[in-house]
């Protein structure tokens, strides 16, 4: 009798098993290269998928619109079949249209976007060029220039490999007034002897520790990764998390009505700082130097080449801080999005403000760089929409090509960075 129980509860346990995993939205369009003409109609296909398989009887929500923009059309759905295909509409300038859909399974919501794309080669900055521009900025180089670089170099003998080694860096940079402040960052060097080529790395938005690119540097490259805030990089996890929650939380508008005290300024200049300690290592060869990052490193990426001409190339990952205006001019604008009104900052539309930011944005440093440089980015980043990172790469003058990984946001992917890293190398070395 209990046999008999307990074969019967097994039964009504298999019975009532339930089904649990991950749900994916995918969302593609009908254009292969997600490329459309002006005034030309774009469908949306839209899947839900669990287990390999469409999931049965979803409703979806989808809205489309320009992206970073309010939304033209917003609807609910039931998923018929493998997927639905809805009308997007057009653009009639270019730019890029969104479309997001989302779905929500057990009480979670799951979410999928594809964003076309209308031209993107003629957009054009919204970003104002300051007739005193380079002045100002020269004028910043100046004062750097009259402080000594003041090296201080630790080694950090568990940051190497066998092939390099690495030391914590800390530099004499300008301050936020008049007293100089200290940059910080981990170089890694080769350690056989003879002459290298240089890279600068630049970091993407945050406050965190940095451990250097020994593996770049074990190939036959100097390499310097910094950070911006004017701290030690080597620290523990935990001071950096209380910082970024606390005292350098919203760091990049910190100062953004005066031109002369906006956070970045000791930022940017602090590249070129960083630059004039790699050029005066005593194993670098004497010519080869690139800037690379990605997001607000990307951004760093181009404003370096753009204000020190001994960078001879670079390698910039989706730029952030590029048309932050484009908000001001009813389309999307770059990171950190300080002029969008749907961020609740309305406060930031401030005359002085708005011109501080032409002295900042990349858009203006990338009229400047003239050096050759690899792009990459995907058209479905909402942390530096492409409306912006186009504004910027459009107005480059220099040699450059842009790599696309179409289907990404705010992130790479392995080929990606494998196919800039070995663009680097060839560049460096003169291959």
């Amino acid at each position: 009798m209990l046999r008999l129980a307990f074969l019967c509860l097994l039964a009504l346990s298999a019975a009532a098993q339930d089904r649990i995993g991950t749900v994916q939205v995918r969302v593609s369009t009908d254009h292969a290269d997600w490329r459309y003409e002006p005034g030309q109609p774009v469908k949306f296909r839209i899947s839900v998928i669990q287990d390999g398989h469409p999931l049965a009887g979803a409703r979806v929500t989808y809205r489309i619109g320009p992206e970073m923009m309010p939304p033209k059309i917003d609807q609910t759905a039931a998923l018929t079949g493998d997927a639905i295909t809805v009308d997007g509409g057009t653009m009639q300038e270019p730019g890029f249209l969104r479309c997001i859909a989302t779905v929500e399974v057990n009480g979670k919501t799951y979410r999928g976007l594809a964003t076309a794309a209308f031209r993107p080669e003629n957009l054009q900055p919204t970003q104002q060029n300051p007739e005193d521009f380079d002045a100002f900025w020269a004028a910043g180089k100046a004062a750097l220039a009259k402080l000594p670089i003041d090296a201080k170099v630790t080694p950090l003998p568990d940051y190497g490999n066998a092939g390099a080694d690495c030391y914590h860096v800390n530099l004499q940079n300008v301050g936020m007034g008049a007293a100089p402040s200290r940059f910080y960052g981990v170089l890694c060097e080769p350690k056989a002897p003879g002459k290298y080529p240089a890279l600068l790395s630049v970091p993407g938005a945050g406050v965190r520790a940095y451990r250097g690119l020994a593996e770049m540097a074990a190939k036959g490259v100097i390499t310097l990764q910094v950070g911006i805030h004017g701290i030690p990089v080597t620290m523990d996890a935990s001071v950096y998390e209380s910082l970024g929650a606390g005292a350098l939380a919203g760091y990049n508008t910190f100062g953004l009505d005066n031109r002369d005290r906006y956070y970045y300024r000791r930022v940017y200049l602090g590249c070129v700082r960083a630059n004039d300690f790699l050029v005066s290592h005593p194993k670098w060869d004497g010519t080869n130097l690139a800037v690379t990052g990605g997001s607000q490193g990307g951004a760093l990426s181009i404003i370096t080449a753009g204000l020190d001409q001994r960078v001879r190339g670079l390698a910039a990952y989706y730029p952030a801080l590029s048309d932050v205006t484009g908000y001001l001019n009813n389309r999307a604008g770059g990171w950190p999005h300080m002029f969008r009104a749907a961020e609740g900052v309305m406060a930031h539309r401030m005359a002085q403000k708005i011109e501080t930011s032409r002295y900042y944005d990349v858009v203006n440093f990338a009229r400047r760089v003239k050096v050759p440089g690899l792009y990459t980015w995907g058209f479905n980043d909402e942390t530096c929409p492409p409306t912006s990172m186009y504004a910027a790469y459009n107005v480059i003058p220099g040699p450059k090509k842009l790599m696309l990984a179409l289907e990404t946001g705010h992130n790479n992917v392995p080929e990606q960075v494998a196919a800039v890293n070995d663009w680097l190398l060839a560049f460096l070395k003169g291959r």
